[in-house]
């Protein structure tokens, strides 16, 4: 596994990536996104301005093969599993981060051997209403 390597995600054709969202960057109050319990949170685009609904857009119109936009890291580590991408562009608090590569490290051969992880931490984490700088998420969709 190849962690934290932009030049390397650049040579995973977009259709093998996935993008992986924490559910919390949503509006709490706003946000009317249904959950589904094997794709996760259902963004319905309500929001222009909502971090969710514009990285999800840029990532489908980059022609990633997938966005998971998950409650936790559990339902995250089982859609890459699924998917098997090439590339995986994940944002969350550190701690889930880590743990999500922990997890995905222990299994070993249920993945493609070169996957490439880009982490991208939330700038303001605590469960609720977090905050993560678009702007660098969305260089990392465009490598």
């Amino acid at each position: 596994m190849i962690i934290n390597n932009p030049p390397a995600l650049q040579k995973v054709l977009p259709k093998n990536r996935v993008l992986l969202l924490p559910h919390c960057l949503r509006s709490s109050q706003l946000c009317q996104a249904r959950y589904d319990r094997d794709e996760g949170l259902i963004c319905k685009g309500c929001k222009k301005d909502c971090p969710i609904n514009q990285l999800k857009t840029a990532a489908v119109e980059r022609g990633f093969g997938g966005v998971c936009i998950a409650p936790g890291g559990s339902l995250a580590i089982h859609y890459v599993k699924t998917h098997r991408p090439q590339g995986v562009v994940a944002v969350a608090c550190a701690k889930e981060l880590e743990m999500g590569k922990q997890a995905l490290i222990s299994l070993d051969g249920a993945l493609p051997p070169d996957l490439v992880l880009l982490t991208i931490p939330l700038s303001r984490d605590g469960c609720v209403d977090t905050k993560v700088d678009t702007t660098s998420v969305l260089r990392a969709i465009n490598l």
